[in-house]
């Protein structure tokens, strides 16, 4: 597990001034992409073995609503990996108080040249890297 801090911006909040529920994907896949640059696999590197990541679903509970200025917590995991299919979970939190702001899940499979991408099938690096993330990640889980 990886956590990744961040403030909201004001442009992320609505006419209440609360973050727009919208943003909070954009904070997952920030927290993502960092998770996987910890984890020796920077997106860049990625995109250029030109391997394409898109999300196959997505899931997200809102429990607290945040607004400007907050900084949120957010702890993202694996759960799960094929070789083919990724899937995070995350958790997110008002960094100062501790509250639970939202909870989530997302499934990503791997393309490259418009088909479907295996890294195990492919013996890539990156498939022992994220099998020891998940290794990791379900241990502390535990």
């Amino acid at each position: 597990m990886t956590t990744y801090t961040r403030k909201v911006n004001y442009h992320e909040t609505d006419k209440m001034g609360i973050t727009h529920h919208s943003n909070y994907i954009k904070f997952m896949e920030e927290a993502r992409v960092d998770a996987l640059e910890k984890l020796g696999m920077p997106f860049e590197k990625v995109e250029e073995e030109g391997i394409g990541s898109p999300i196959v679903s997505l899931t997200i509970d809102y429990k607290s609503p945040t607004k400007f200025s907050d900084v949120i917590n957010v702890d993202v995991r694996v759960i799960s990996y094929n070789g083919i299919k990724l899937e995070f979970s995350y958790t997110m939190t008002d960094a100062k108080t501790g509250t639970l702001v939202a909870t989530a899940q997302s499934s990503h499979c791997f393309i490259k040249d418009g088909r479907i991408y295996s890294f195990r099938r492919d013996k890539n690096p990156m498939d022992a890297l994220i099998q020891q993330a998940l290794e990791a990640d379900t241990a502390k889980a535990e």
